[in-house]
């Protein structure tokens, strides 16, 4: 898994200062009634608020058992997912796309109804939900053979498959479902698990992500760890038997951190110390001089002119140390002393370090997208534009390679950027568009709601019209979330009492 060819190019768009350390995955899964008027939708397809109005009174009805009602109800359900079809096809951005979560309450019959009811009402044809988050995953707890406990934990509801019936009455309304899940963030219940504790990412500290993430409830694993992947592929198997229309992975990355931490600079920083990690950073060597090396390194954050002297002493009849990318000039070693080699040998070294954790998110990418590839359903990767910066000669903490993601996936930068209006939205758009192929599918996220700013966020209008500059390119845009928008209704389904 980990021993894999490694070339090493200069990256003038991306990464000036490192030497874009590029790995191959070639072997990566060896291991492994009343029917409303046409005329009343508005811009971006929203539905006008006396026609909301009128399904939601049927819905009402229908939910206190008059079939009248319900025939009623259903009819205009289907004419709606008709209509809203019809309107996006014509009405820029075509997809128009909402994040949701769901809580224990929305067994309720007539609840998922209702959200579905609205997420239409406001012109959107495809949700993103929340199927793994916070160490629970949206699986009944009787059909939930991974090792996270499921959502719904009411005593009565072991059976009831939310995410089921949220893919059902979501395509009853035209809309396609997305299986929204955190990635590489396992949550803290994994890490009650004692017997998965050397899966758990660390740091040169000897920290998890437990200590250095606010809220204390993200746990992010080692990706080159097997017993995470294989946990991880389990969990994306058992999401897919639901048949959701794609996959969208969230948190590929490692923790970011506060203050003058979120910028990684040393080798204790980088999230390097958990067994697996390190086992295969030692197999990118490729003579014992690398070995020796790279282990020196790992352990102290340098090397020394003296570590470089005594390599060569120790293993006289090798010559320049190697490692996977490496590929010194020729006769350096007969030219330079063990001083002038020791800087080029450290810098060398820290860019082994940071490709190497990169190459980690990469290859999860690949292994938890793969069950959704051999199904043909689409899968997406979620990211921050700027989560693969260089600051100096450190690296935003995140270590999110994104601009190395397959062009095969979807791409979902969120655009995030709060300035009172929406120059640094197209400023991140702008440069994630600089790096992308042709052909890459790209559907930014926004945060926000319509009709108002938020703080120093503008309304959704405001930011829809802001990136309209960029289409065709992005014929997609994403709003973060349901509960921003209808946050007294997530209010209330969030603590109800279901018992």
């Amino acid at each position: 898994m980990s021993n894999r060819p490694l070339n090493v190019t200069r990256s003038i768009l991306f990464w000036p200062r490192l030497f874009a350390v590029v790995f191959t995955s070639t072997s990566l899964l060896t291991n492994f009634g009343s029917q409303p008027a046409r005329a009343q939708a508005t811009q971006y397809c929203q539905l006008s608020l006396a026609a909301a109005k009128e399904k939601e009174n049927l819905r009402l009805s229908a939910l206190k058992g008059n079939q009248d009602a319900q025939t009623s109800y259903q009819n205009i359900v289907q004419k709606q997912a008709q209509e809203l079809q019809g309107c996006r096809t014509r009405t820029w951005p075509q997809i128009q796309a909402i994040w949701l979560r769901l809580y224990p309450c929305d067994i309720k019959p007539g609840t998922i109804d209702q959200i579905m009811d609205r997420i239409v009402n406001r012109g959107y044809n495809q949700v993103y939900l929340e199927v793994f988050s916070d160490g629970q995953v949206l699986l009944p707890a009787t059909a939930n053979p991974t090792v996270w406990p499921a959502v719904i934990r009411t005593p009565g509801a072991e059976n009831v498959d939310l995410l089921a019936i949220a893919i059902k009455k979501g395509r009853q309304r035209g809309l396609k479902v997305y299986a929204w899940m955190f990635t590489t963030n396992f949550g803290y219940t994994y890490a009650q698990r004692p017997e998965r504790e050397g899966a758990i990412a660390r740091n040169g500290k000897g920290q998890t992500s437990l200590y250095v993430v606010d809220n204390g409830s993200q746990l992010f694993i080692d990706p080159y760890n097997p017993q995470a992947k294989r946990d991880y592929y389990q969990l994306v198997q058992q999401i897919l038997r639901r048949r959701p229309d794609g996959l969208l992975l969230d948190y590929v990355r490692y923790p970011r951190q506060a203050g003058s931490d979120s910028i990684a600079t040393k080798v204790s920083d980088l999230w390097l110390f958990s067994p697996a990690i390190q086992e295969a950073l030692f197999k990118r060597a490729q003579n014992n001089k690398g070995l020796d090396l790279i282990r020196r390194f790992l352990s102290k954050g340098y090397v020394t002119a003296a570590d470089v002297a005594e390599i060569d002493q120790l293993y006289p009849q090798e010559g320049e140390p190697l490692w996977q990318g490496r590929t010194p000039p020729p006769g350096q070693k007969s030219i330079l002393s063990a001083t002038d080699r020791q800087p080029i040998l450290q810098w060398e070294l820290w860019q082994l370090a940071v490709a190497h954790a990169m190459q980690g998110i990469l290859d999860f990418v690949t292994i938890a997208s793969y069950p959704a590839k051999q199904q043909g359903i689409p899968t997406g990767v979620v990211f921050f534009p700027d989560g693969n910066q260089t600051v100096g000669q450190g690296y935003d903490s995140r270590l999110q390679p994104w601009d190395r993601f397959p062009t095969t996936l979807e791409w979902h930068p969120m655009l995030y950027g709060t300035c009172g209006d929406g120059s640094c939205i197209v400023a991140q758009a702008q440069r994630v568009l600089s790096m992308t192929k042709p052909g890459t599918q790209i559907i930014p996220a926004l945060a926000g709601q319509w009709g108002k700013s938020i703080s120093n966020r503008p309304s959704l209008e405001v930011q829809m019209q802001a990136l309209r500059q960029f289409a065709p390119q992005l014929k997609g845009v994403s709003h973060f979330a349901y509960s921003w928008q209808y946050p007294e209704n997530d209010s209330d389904r969030k603590f109800c009492r279901t018992r």
